[in-house]
């Protein structure tokens, strides 16, 4: 066989010697590749709540009679004395001797409340007045020294909760007041008085407000004790949020709160005003019961930035468990179990390398790692089963 010949065929197996080489190798595993960064991170608890007036008030039937037509609709606003219901009492509006001893009952009561209600709005005051000179002085430290901002934006957020208490307070007395008026009325038509003479009965507004509800509407015969209509002070709003009883362990009185997908363009912050002793059953809607705890939440916003909530209005609150500006993190979706530990791959020169690593908070995407890895190094996000130490990987190209 000529020598040419022979070159030319050893050249051909060669050639399909490498290109079958070439085919049959190992070839990159295509991953997706993120940076671990420095940055904020901040672990929350999501839930949805709803808002609720505060002050509010029910407004019954001191006594037993015949309602007229009440003429308000919900959502309509009242002012403090005006006419709300008229009832017209029976023929007979005596009293028998059980029932007087009851009314002077509740007019003791009442009396009781009323001087407590009194009693909270001074200390409401004074508690305010102990603020705002807290207030003033950060003012003139911040003017003076520059001190951090945050600590004046909190006294400040006080400030307003300590207004709101006070309108609180003041809101009670007024009821308490409007309560000793009415047990004071049953008393009077406790004597027996002839039927032409006998009064309609009016009930009047104890505070301005709004109709929250109305329980009875139409003209027709209502009995003592019976609920007729809600009222509500708008300007006093504060959120209730019911969570998971292992979450609500979590959460402290005062800690911060913001409220978002409420219809605005902007967040909501508020701060956790108190996490109810006692839970309850709830089926979820999976049909699991859960045992849920409801928090109790108010809004440090200026009242002018909630003219647009009313009463039961729904939004999301995110309760910030922990927060930091600048952490170690990467997503956590890129971390495994490895052991008793975590461990995560890392890229060194296009080969997957597994790095042991110790893990701090966790938040909704991202992780904080406290040691094995440097900030800038590059990690593999969602390794799948194909990824191993020193394997070839490659970067998946999104389109």
């Amino acid at each position: 066989m000529p020598l040419r010949k022979i070159v030319l065929l050893l050249l051909a197996g060669g050639a399909l010697l490498a290109a079958l080489a070439y085919g049959f190798r190992p070839q990159p595993v295509k991953v997706d590749m993120v940076p671990a960064e420095r940055g904020p991170l901040t672990v929350t608890i999501a839930e949805e709540g709803r808002t609720r007036v505060v002050d509010r008030y029910v407004v019954s039937a001191p006594i037993s009679g015949t309602m007229v037509r009440i003429g308000f609709e919900v959502g309509d606003t009242v002012a403090a004395d005006e006419t709300l219901v008229t009832i017209h009492p029976p023929a007979s509006a005596g009293l028998d001797p059980r029932s007087r001893a009851e009314a002077q009952a509740r007019l003791a009561a009442a009396d009781a409340s009323l001087k407590a209600a009194q009693a909270g709005v001074e200390k409401a005051r004074a508690e305010l007045v102990l603020l705002q000179t807290k207030q003033q002085r950060i003012r003139n430290i911040v003017a003076l020294k520059g001190l951090a901002r945050e600590e004046l934006d909190e006294i400040e957020s006080l400030v307003r909760q300590g207004q709101a208490g006070l309108r609180s307070a003041e809101f009670m007395v007024q009821v308490a007041r409007y309560e000793r008026q009415a047990a004071l009325a049953v008393l009077e038509y406790a004597q027996m008085v002839p039927a032409g003479q006998i009064e309609a009965m009016v009930l009047r507004a104890p505070v301005s407000g709004r109709i929250l509800r109305l329980f009875e509407k139409s003209a027709g015969v209502v009995n003592a004790g019976q609920p007729l209509l809600e009222l509500g002070d708008p300007q006093t709003i504060e959120v209730e949020v019911d969570l998971l009883s292992a979450d609500a362990v979590r959460v402290q009185v005062g800690m911060k709160v913001i409220f978002s997908r409420w219809g605005g363009e902007k967040e909501l912050s508020g701060i956790v005003k108190r996490v109810e002793p006692q839970g309850f059953t709830k089926i979820s809607a999976l049909g699991v019961e859960e045992q849920r705890v409801w928090v109790i939440v108010a809004f440090t916003e200026p009242p002018d930035k909630l003219q647009r909530l009313g009463d039961g209005y729904r939004l999301e609150a995110d309760f910030i468990l922990w927060h930091d500006a600048d952490v170690l993190k990467v997503p956590g979706s890129a971390l495994f179990r490895s052991d008793e530990g975590w461990a995560l791959f890392v890229v060194e020169n296009e080969r997957a390398r597994q790095r042991r690593v110790e893990i701090g908070h966790r938040g909704g995407i991202f992780v904080e790692i406290l040691s094995g890895i440097e900030a800038g190094v590059t990690v593999i996000n969602h390794p799948g089963d194909n990824v191993a130490e020193g394997c070839r990987v490659r970067r998946f190209a999104r389109k």
